[in-house]
Order: structure tokens, then C-alpha cells, then sequence
């Protein structure tokens, strides 16, 4: 039976303030943080609960987990205090992706089929004479579909399979959050992909490509390329399959996951993600594609690490401990 605990609730900082904040509030060990989230709100006069950041008050760090029981966390109980923050204004989660991975599906969309009317400044002309009505190559066509498939596949997966500890994450993020994809992964790639003018198309008219293909199987990079794309595509699905349903329906706790790839790195999908890139690059040759993926690879090694140090954290006796947080041998 849960045991009744009377928290002291005070602001966390002079920003984010909550003006109507009880001195107290009344729960019980088994409470949740979103059950906490929602008496406040209505305490407070607070429309929307997730706006309500809950704080451990001795940390003052954030409990993000919002089926984490109020009971199992040492400093609340101890201190029997809380510290809250307003957020500011709130957007789900599966909202924020969703929205990421459209600025590929829409940039790669209108620049594949406007190509005809693509501005081609004189100055990145390198002296070719391409015309905006050359037809699309097969090498522009194959990598326009990988990229769509790619992001659609995110998009189905953030909409029916991904699960979040947390509701919501500031409105503001949005914009920094999909600008990576919107700008990088969606504009920059897709101007350079298919602009009459990309270095990387396919055709024997410019010899200044590099290097001149004429079309696509002219080298044994083309295969492979394809050959790594598919196998990452389907080994990522599966890991994020596996990490998916290592929760029970509706849950939030933490488990150590045992997914393919799992023995040989920290976040096995994020190495899957690599290869399929390593496929889409091998094909197009395109040194935006290249740039874009780096600069993923750099957000991907920074989450990996903090999925490694986060299982340590927790797991201590039973988590394996691995050298390799993203791919064998190199990070």
C-alpha cells in the first residue's frame, strides 16, 4: 500500500516562474510525475500540465521521466520538497519529428521535379554548358528514391512505433531541431543532387564530372552502395523494432537492450544509419551528402555516449560495459 507524502513545492529560479504555486501538495509514494504534473496544474491555474517541470531539489536537475514513481526518487523522498519551472509553451514529441523529417520529403520533392526551373548562378557554372531541360539521370532518379524511402520510413516509425519517456519538449526547439534536416539534409543535398549543373550527375557530355558514369552500374561502388543502403535500412528498422518493445504497452522504464548489433556497439542503429548513408554516398558521390552525414555522425556520437553513461548508470552490476558507443574499432 502507498504511503501518503506531503511535499514542499517552491519555484526552481526567477525565470519560469509559477505565480499561483501551492506551498504544498498532498500524494502518495506511487504517484507519478505526470500525476504530479496534473494536481499542480489545476492548483496553479496552469492550462496545459506539461509545462510543468518537475526538479529533483537536490540536483536541481529535471526528472524527465513521466512514469517514474515519486516514491523511488531518493532526494524527493528524503527532502520531502520539489522545485517546478515553467517550461514555456510545449510541443509533443512525435510532433517534433514528424515535422524534421518533412523538410527532406518536401525539398527533395520540389527541387527533383522543379529542376527545370532551379536557378544555376553563372558564377557555379564551372564552365559546362548544362541546360536546366537535360533530363534527369538515372543516377539523380535512384537517389531521389533512397532519400524519400528513408525519410518516409522515419516518418512511419516516429507516427506508429517510436515511444517517448516524455510528452513534450519546448516549442522553440522546433526551429533549431529541424533545421539540420530542413536546411541540410533537405535543401543543401537536394540542390546539389539535382541541379542541372551537380558535378555528380550522371552523363558523358561534361568530362569535368568526376568521374564521367554513364549510368548506374558503371561501377562496382554502385552495388555496393545499394547492397549497404538496403542492409541498413532493414538492420536499423530491427533495432528500433527491438528498443520499441522493450517497454511494456504504455511504460517508460528503462531496459538493457539486446538488439542485432547490440554486442558490438552501444546504439547499433545509429552504426545501421552510418551504412545506409555510406550506401546513399557510394552512389552519388556528392560531397553535400558526405557533409551532411559528418555532421549527423557528430550528433549520433554524442547521443551514443550518453546512452552508454546512462546505462552504466543504472545498470551497474548487470550492464556489459562497451569501448564502442557507435561503430566497432573507431568511435
Amino acid at each position: 500500500m502507498a504511503d501518503k507524502l506531503t511535499l514542499a513545492v517552491s519555484n526552481r529560479a526567477k525565470s519560469g516562474t509559477i505565480k499561483k504555486l501551492p506551498a504544498s501538495i498532498d500524494i502518495t509514494t506511487s504517484t507519478t510525475i505526470e500525476e504530479l504534473q496534473q494536481k499542480l496544474a489545476k492548483a496553479s491555474g496552469v492550462r496545459d500540465y506539461n509545462r510543468i517541470g518537475i526538479f529533483d531539489p537536490v540536483t536541481r536537475k529535471i526528472i524527465r521521466d513521466r512514469r517514474a514513481v515519486l516514491g523511488a526518487q531518493e532526494n524527493v523522498v528524503a527532502s520531502k520538497a520539489i522545485l517546478v519551472q515553467d517550461l514555456g509553451a510545449q510541443v509533443g514529441w512525435r510532433t517534433v519529428y514528424l515535422i524534421e523529417y518533412a523538410g527532406p520529403l518536401l525539398f527533395h520533392g520540389l527541387l527533383f521535379y522543379l529542376r527545370p526551373i532551379i536557378p544555376l548562378p553563372q558564377a557555379l557554372s564551372r564552365g559546362q554548358t548544362a541546360s536546366r531541360s537535360d533530363p534527369v539521370t538515372d543516377i539523380q532518379r535512384l537517389v531521389y528514391i533512397l532519400f524519400q524511402l528513408h525519410f518516409v520510413k522515419r516518418e512511419l516509425e516516429t507516427a506508429f512505433l517510436h515511444r517517448f519517456s516524455a510528452n513534450t519538449m519546448p516549442a522553440r526547439n522546433i526551429v533549431r531541431n529541424s533545421a539540420f534536416y530542413w536546411l541540410l539534409a533537405g535543401f543543401a543535398c537536394a540542390w546539389s543532387l539535382y541541379a542541372p549543373l551537380s558535378p555528380f550527375r550522371v552523363s558523358s557530355q561534361f568530362p569535368a564530372a568526376s568521374p564521367p558514369r554513364s549510368g548506374f552500374g558503371s561501377s562496382p561502388l554502385d552495388y555496393v552502395g545499394i547492397a549497404l543502403y538496403v542492409f541498413g535500412q532493414i538492420a536499423n528498422f530491427s533495432v528500433h523494432w527491438h528498443l520499441a518493445h522493450l517497454r511494456s504497452p504504455g511504460g517508460t522504464e528503462k531496459k538493457i537492450p539486446n538488439a542485432f548489433g547490440s554486442s558490438l556497439v552501444t546504439a547499433p542503429n545509429y552504426m545501421f544509419e552510418i551504412l545506409t548513408w555510406l550506401g546513399v554516398i557510394l552512389i552519388s558521390r556528392d560531397i553535400v551528402v558526405v557533409i551532411f552525414i559528418s555532421v549527423g555522425m557528430l550528433y549520433m556520437r554524442m547521443w551514443s555516449r550518453d546512452k552508454e553513461r546512462a546505462l552504466r548508470r543504472l545498470f551497474p552490476d548487470k550492464y556489459k560495459k562497451k569501448k564502442y558507443t557507435m561503430f566497432p574499432g573507431l568511435i
